[in-house]
């Protein structure tokens, strides 16, 4: 297999919070690039302006100047080292879009995007950069395909600010995620030993995507509906979640559609959690290897 996908990482994506939800990302990439299934590009630094745009200029600035509440509205305590950390992987958002446009399927080792909210974050989540690539890709049609096991209700939020955004979250949890114009809230029961209701909903998610006439297809490709997982709802095994990226990364090549996938969510022990994160650069590969 001679398939090396281009995935955005940098070592400031780290930073010291009450959950380890940044700890995997480092592990993640070491393992992906290891198993010669990721090429890791460093995404350099974003422009603060670009932000300014997306969410409240008074939240934006509380954050970059640690001013409580605001700026640990996402639940973690503030440092320059977290600054630093949603700073850059917000730049891999944009520099990973760029990459799947141009070479149809890409990643951000990152986390922490979809239930950041225009005014406040939230959900260990600062700024929401789902969002983001709509807004700094105005012309291009943007489908999120949401499968995290919390509903994204701040992508959500985002779908009434920016046009080009479409969501489509499929949870066990629905954190405040209800649907509307161009947002769906797909809730799905525990799915025990038969996840075949979890893939016909990513199948109809991906028929939205197509019938939307997406040109890039968002993909948070999350784990903590992962049966292990202390915060699941939904159940699904591993076999069920890497059968959910093969069916993500097939329909958009087989569609032409770009596809850039990030982390989202996953709690379980590192030994456990990483390779769940890694077979989804597995599935990429099985998929894109040999283009």
């Amino acid at each position: 297999m001679s398939f090396r996908l281009k995935a955005c990482y940098a070592p400031e994506y780290y930073a010291e919070t009450r959950s380890r939800s940044m700890v995997k990302l480092g592990l993640v990439a070491e393992a992906a690039e290891a198993a010669g299934l990721a090429e890791l590009i460093h995404p350099g630094n974003i422009d603060v302006a670009l932000l300014r745009r997306l969410h409240d200029p008074v939240y934006v600035d509380a954050f970059l100047k640690g001013i409580r509440p605001l700026a640990i509205s996402q639940n973690f305590p503030w440092s320059e080292e977290l600054r630093q950390a949603v700073l850059t992987m917000q730049a891999g958002q944009l520099v990973g879009a760029e990459l799947a446009l141009a070479g149809g399927v890409a990643a951000n080792i990152a986390n922490g995007f979809h239930h950041a909210r225009y005014h406040k974050g939230g959900g260990y989540c600062t700024f929401n950069g789902l969002a983001l690539i709509a807004q700094e890709f105005p012309g291009k049609r943007i489908f999120v395909l949401d499968c995290d096991e919390h509903g994204g209700n701040g992508t959500e939020e985002f779908t009434r600010r920016l046009p080009n955004l479409f969501n489509f979250s499929i949870h066990g949890t629905r954190f405040g995620c209800q649907g509307g114009e161009r947002s769906v809230a797909r809730f799905i029961a525990p799915v025990g030993d038969d996840p075949s209701p979890y893939l016909r909903a990513v199948s109809e998610g991906l028929e939205a995507a197509r019938d939307w006439a997406a040109d890039l297809l968002v993909y948070q490709a999350g784990v903590d509906c992962h049966r292990d997982d202390p915060l699941t709802g939904i159940g699904a095994s591993t076999e069920a979640l890497y059968r959910r990226d093969e069916q993500v990364f097939r329909f958009a090549r087989a569609h032409g559609l770009p596809v850039l996938f990030v982390l989202a969510g996953g709690y379980q022990e590192m030994e456990h959690l990483v390779p769940l994160h890694v077979n989804t650069f597995r599935a990429a590969a099985a998929v894109f290897d040999g283009d």
